[in-house]
């Protein structure tokens, strides 16, 4: 019984994606890796990457990835509360909107 288990265990660590890192280990030790987060919460890039950088800045970039994370966050201000004036909906609004309505993921 223990086999079995051990090899369904492997089996699932050797075919899920998110259970290994190529090129470091510096996310292994999260119960979830910020990708599969970003991917399961529907997040988008910029977004994605601010989590990433703030999650492995003691691990691998230091203070270099947490300024990669500030200049995301940058872009995310910009890109949703930039110039209102212009602006009749949100980028994000009318995303969300398309993502609920043709998304074939949901």
């Amino acid at each position: 019984m223990k086999v079995k288990k051990y090899t369904e265990m492997m089996n699932y660590l050797l075919t899920n994606p998110y259970k290994k890192q190529i090129g470091g280990e510096h996310y292994l030790k999260y119960k979830i890796q910020p990708s599969e987060f970003v991917v399961e919460n529907k997040l988008l890039y910029p977004e994605g990457n601010v989590i990433k950088y703030i999650l492995r800045h003691s691990d691998k970039g230091g203070k270099e990835d947490l300024e990669k994370a500030k200049h995301f966050i940058d872009m995310i201000i910009k890109r949703d509360y930039g110039d209102k004036k212009e602006k009749k909906e949100s980028w994000i609004k009318g995303y969300r909107k398309w993502k609920n309505e043709s998304c074939p993921h949901n």
